[in-house]
C-alpha cells in the first residue's frame, strides 16, 4: 500500500498465522534514529510468548501437517510467491526500512532500496534450492545399499540484528523454509517493524499457519527463552 511515515504500522507478534498481542500486554517504543521520534509501540515478548510460538512451529512440523507433507516444489513456489510479493511492495518496504533503521531510502551509494533488491534475490536463490537438495548413494561391500538423505532439522530459533533487518531476515528464513524447517524468530528491538510487514505478505501468499512465527522483544526476555527452549532444534544467531 501507500507508505505514510505516521503509520499505522503492524506492531503485533506473528504467531500461528495470526497477529497477536504479547501475553503480558507490555509494549516498548521503536524510534526513528534520524530524529529520535517515536514511530510506534511494539509487543514486549517474554517466555510465555516464545512458548506459544514454538508450540505453533512444532504443530506445523508434525508428521501429516500441510507443511511437512508439502512437496519440495510447493516450498519452492511459495518462496517465489513471497519474493514476488516483496517486489510488488518494494517501495513501501524500503521506506519503512529507512524509517526504522535510519539508513538512506535512496541515494547514489548504499540505501534501503538496494537492501530490498538483495532481499528479493536472496529469496529467489533459496527457492531454487528447495527441489535440488539431494543425498548420496554410497558404494559399500556386500549385498547392501547405503545412502544418505537430507531432512529438515525441525524448529529453528533465529535471532537477528538491527543493521540489515530485512536482509538478515531473508538470510535466515531462506535456507530454513527452503529445506522444510519451521521458524521462531526474534527481531532486533531497535528495528522490529519491517519484519512484521513481511508477515503480512507471508499470510497473503499462503504459507501454512505456524511455519513462520515472529516475536518482538529484548535479548534477556525473548531471545534467551528461544535459545534455551528444549523444543527448538537449531539456533541461527547474528549479533551486531
Amino acid at each position: 500500500g501507500e507508505f505514510n511515515a505516521a503509520g499505522p504500522f503492524e506492531t503485533r507478534n506473528f504467531v500461528d498465522g495470526e497477529f497477536v498481542k504479547s501475553s503480558s500486554g507490555k509494549t516498548f517504543e521503536t524510534v526513528n534514529p534520524a530524529t529520535e521520534e517515536v514511530i510506534a509501540s511494539v509487543e514486549d515478548s517474554n517466555a510465555t510468548d516464545v512458548d506459544a510460538a514454538v508450540a505453533a512451529a512444532l504443530r506445523a512440523f508434525t508428521d501429516g501437517s500441510e507443511w511437512k507433507s508439502m512437496n519440495a516444489s510447493g516450498r519452492r513456489d511459495l518462496m517465489l510467491k513471497l519474493a514476488n510479493a516483496i517486489e510488488s511492495n518494494k517501495e513501501y518496504l524500503s521506506k519503512l526500512e529507512a524509517l526504522d533503521n535510519g539508513k538512506p531510502w535512496k541515494n547514489g551509494a548504499y540505501s534501503a532500496q538496494i537492501d530490498l533488491h538483495l532481499v528479493i534475490q536472496c529469496y529467489r536463490y533459496y527457492a531454487g534450492w528447495a527441489d535440488k537438495l539431494q543425498g548420496k548413494h554410497i558404494p559399500v561391500d556386500g549385498e547392501m545399499m547405503c545412502y544418505t538423505r537430507h531432512e529438515p532439522v525441525g524448529v529453528v530459533g533465529q535471532i537477528i540484528p538491527w543493521n540489515f533487518p530485512l536482509l538478515m531476515q531473508a538470510w535466515k528464513l531462506g535456507p530454513a523454509l527452503a529445506t522444510g524447517c519451521t521458524v521462531v524468530m526474534k527481531t532486533s528491538e531497535k528495528t522490529p517493524l519491517s519484519a512484521l510487514a513481511i508477515c503480512r505478505l507471508v499470510q497473503e501468499v499462503g504459507y501454512p499457519k505456524g511455519v513462520l512465527n515472529i516475536v518482538s522483544g529484548f535479548g534477556p526476555t525473548a531471545g534467551s527463552p528461544i535459545a534455551l527452549h528444549m523444543d527448538v532444534d537449531k539456533i541461527a544467531f547474528t549479533g551486531s
